[in-house]
């Protein structure tokens, strides 16, 4: 009698019986298949590596001008700074302003593309110091041929030429001499010489050599 029972409740319940134990089976073939790392895993290591990808250095391009071996434009890697250039163009030539160099050129300065880099000769730097003692301006305008065309370079000149720049007072004139040198213009901001909107009014007015 009681195996009758039995037989009979396996056979009125075996559908749900059969539904329990096949969800069993897929429980227990889901946990061998996570823990054998054959599942997701390799999905998110390719991901990670996909991130990773795009980190490539472009190519810039420069010139460099003035007193080197081989003045030119040159092509050089995303990371280049200034004595990779310096040294793809030969270095100075004998007549390169070495004092100079020395004093403003931050050789470990990161190169940007488009940027001109100038070396100046000694005989230029001679000239343009004999400018500033006998009359100064006079002579700069017999060079140039236009009043005050010429650019105030941000590495050399005294507070007093550069608060002839617009909205450059004395305040803002000795940060920039507290900041120097300068391989670019715009180091102005990013040194924190001067604000942007200060730097947008005298940009076209101001060099680095």
């Amino acid at each position: 009698m009681q195996s009758f029972d039995i037989d009979e409740l396996l056979t009125r319940f075996r559908y749900p019986l059969l539904i329990l134990l096949g969800g069993l089976i897929a429980t227990g073939a889901g946990v061998f298949f996570i823990k054998s790392g054959l599942a997701s895993p390799s999905t998110k290591v390719e991901v990670l590596n996909n991130n990773e990808g795009p980190d490539v250095h472009q190519d810039l391009t420069v010139e460099i001008a003035g007193e080197v071996v081989k003045p030119g434009v040159y092509k050089l890697s995303g990371d280049s700074r200034i004595e990779d250039l310096l040294v793809i163009s030969g270095g100075f030539s004998v007549n390169a302003d070495r004092v100079w160099t020395d004093k403003y050129l931050n050789r470990a300065a990161k190169l940007t593309d488009g940027q001109k880099v100038y070396i100046p000769s000694v005989d230029k730097q001679s000239d343009s110091l004999s400018a500033k003692t006998d009359g100064g301006i006079k002579v700069d305008q017999a060079v140039l041929g236009v009043t005050g065309s010429h650019p105030v370079n941000i590495n050399t000149a005294s507070l007093s030429e550069l608060d002839t720049l617009p909205g450059i007072g004395q305040v803002y004139g000795q940060n920039i001499i507290e900041h120097r040198p300068y391989s670019t213009t715009g180091e102005l901001v990013s040194k924190g010489a001067i604000k942007q909107s200060l730097y947008e009014k005298i940009k076209d007015r101001i060099t680095v050599y």
